[in-house]
Parts: structure tokens; C-alpha cells; sequence
């Protein structure tokens, strides 16, 4: 094994400080940025101040002005690689609607200028398919058979992130209507462009949306559910958001259940006749939903 030299030490030393001071510095701020909708300090990414990332960055700039020769050169080759790194703009809290979706969207409105709804979902495909009378996706029998006596708007557009839902609560959606409960699962389609913790944030803001668009509803909070094989990066990245986004919870207004395990087989896949694409639930899979969710939404719609 090779001995780390001092020069090297004390970079590696530097680059641990920076980490830590970059964590440390905003773990209790709550994220307000312009253009952003406002995130729950329960899962807000923590993010240092201007003074902090100048402190952080004047200390860097003092150590490479003093350090070993060795180390100046390395800094020369690679410019950026000794540097105070902060986190990145985060895409999934600002509002935002695909142009393809604003039909869906119109059609939404008019459902919300109507009224008089009990249960709103809202949500991506795996929402919108509820509305499936027929085929391999065929929510609908399903719907009907368990929740067909309450007066339901279904807001799942196909493809939605959380950015999108945010735009249409705050565009229309939200208003015009009050029902007594929500049933809410949004974030899978932002696994290819965010982490976890990006669309945690994405979905506490959606949360703090439907707060205050809503106050007297009561929001169902479903953990995203599981896709593809175990192992899987975006696995992986659900995982990590359903983590975050449990901590939402608070029994009051917002209640948080995870049924993804029931969608598994033993070894932590997703049988076929459950998931055929291993994302979207089949009818099959559709009846495990409704059999896992049915007794919540009768409690909390009392």
C-alpha cells in the first residue's frame, strides 16, 4: 500500500472540510429561491448562504496559494478539481407544463369549475390510467368496483412531473372546489433527470401547494411506487425518495403510506401480470392499489 504524502493529506483534509461545511451550513434552511415553490424543511436539500459559500471558497483560494508545489500543479491540470462545490438549481420545484399536456389541463379545469369532488388524485400515468375502461392497463373496472359511489376527479396526466402538477394547482386546479381528501403520487418521471433528494424537494412543494390550495382536504401521500429489476439505479433513486418524503408525514393533514412491497414478489421483483413493463400497474395490479388503499381513504374521508 502506498503512503499518502503531506501534500496530498492536507488536500484531501480541505476537501473533506469543504463537504462538511457545504452540509452543515443550511441543514435547517427551508428552500425559497426565486421562481421555486416553497419546500418543507423536512426534506429541503441543505444550501449554504452567499457568505458561507464565500467563506468556504476564500478558504480554498488561501490554501491553494500556500500549498505544496505538488498540489499548484495539480490545481493547473485540472482546473475546478480543488473547488467549493454548492448545490445545483432544482429543476422539479419550479412550475412548469409541458405544451402537450395543456389539453389534459383544459380538461381539468373544466372538471374544477364544476365542483362539488370528494376525492381528487393527482399524479402521472400511473394515475391517469385509473381512467383505462379497457386493455392491459384497464384501471377503471377496478375503480369502479372499489370507489365507484364517490364523486372522484382524476387529475393524472401521462408523462407529469412535479413541476407540471405545480403548475396546474397554481394554474387552475387548485381552486374551484373542495374535497375532502387527496390522494397524491407524483415523482417517477423525474428519475432520469433528478436524484432523490431533488425529487423529494419536487414533492414537498407539491405538498405545501395542495396545503394551501386546499385546507380542509386531507392528503393521501403514496410512496412512489417500485419499477424496473432490484438494483436499478432509478430503484435505487425511489428508494431514496420515498425515504424523504415519509418524513411529510404528520397525521394531521398529511399521511404517508408506502404499499410498494405488495407490487414484489419474494425476491424483489415485479411479476409481469402485476406490472408488464415493470412502471405501469396492469388491471391486476390496479386491484392490489385499490385493495391496499381502500380502507385509508374511507377513514380519512369521514
Amino acid at each position: 500500500m502506498k503512503r499518502i504524502t503531506r501534500p496530498y493529506c492536507f488536500l484531501l483534509s480541505l476537501i473533506i472540510f469543504v463537504f462538511i461545511f457545504n452540509f452543515a451550513a443550511g441543514s435547517y434552511a427551508q428552500v425559497i429561491m426565486e421562481g421555486h415553490a416553497p419546500v418543507p424543511e423536512a426534506v429541503a436539500i441543505p444550501r449554504p448562504s452567499e457568505s458561507e459559500v464565500k467563506a468556504a471558497e476564500e478558504a480554498v483560494a488561501k490554501f491553494i496559494q500556500t500549498a505544496d508545489p505538488k498540489v499548484q500543479e495539480i490545481n493547473t491540470k485540472y482546473p475546478g478539481l480543488i473547488s467549493v462545490t454548492v448545490p445545483r438549481d432544482n429543476t422539479t420545484t419550479i412550475p412548469g407544463l409541458m405544451p402537450f399536456f395543456q389539453m389534459q389541463h383544459q380538461a381539468n379545469l373544466e372538471i374544477a369549475r364544476k365542483g362539488d369532488i370528494e376525492l381528487l388524485l393527482l399524479g402521472d400515468s400511473i394515475t391517469d390510467f385509473w381512467r383505462n375502461p379497457e386493455g392491459l392497463y384497464a384501471g377503471k373496472p377496478v375503480f369502479d368496483k372499489y370507489f365507484g359511489n364517490l364523486k372522484v376527479a382524476n387529475f393524472g396526466i401521462a408523462g407529469d412531473t412535479t413541476q407540471g402538477v405545480l403548475f396546474r394547482l397554481q394554474n387552475g386546479e387548485g381552486k374551484g372546489f373542495s374535497p375532502k381528501l387527496i390522494m397524491l403520487m407524483i415523482g417517477t418521471n423525474n428519475t432520469m433527470q433528478n436524484t432523490g433528494a431533488e425529487i423529494a424537494e419536487g414533492v414537498g412543494a407539491v405538498v405545501l401547494e395542495l396545503k394551501k390550495d386546499f385546507p380542509l382536504a386531507k392528503i393521501l401521500l403514496l410512496a412512489i411506487f417500485p419499477r424496473d429489476k432490484p438494483g436499478d439505479p432509478v430503484r435505487k433513486t425511489i428508494d431514496e425518495v420515498n425515504r424523504r418524503i415519509a418524513k411529510l408525514h404528520d397525521g394531521k393533514k398529511v399521511f404517508y403510506l408506502d404499499i410498494g412491497q405488495k407490487f414484489l414478489d419474494e425476491n424483489g421483483f415485479i411479476p409481469q401480470d402485476v406490472m408488464s413493463d415493470a412502471l405501469h400497474p396492469t388491471t391486476k395490479g390496479y386491484e392490489i392499489w385499490a385493495e391496499a388503499v381502500k380502507g385509508h381513504i374511507e377513514k380519512l374521508m369521514k
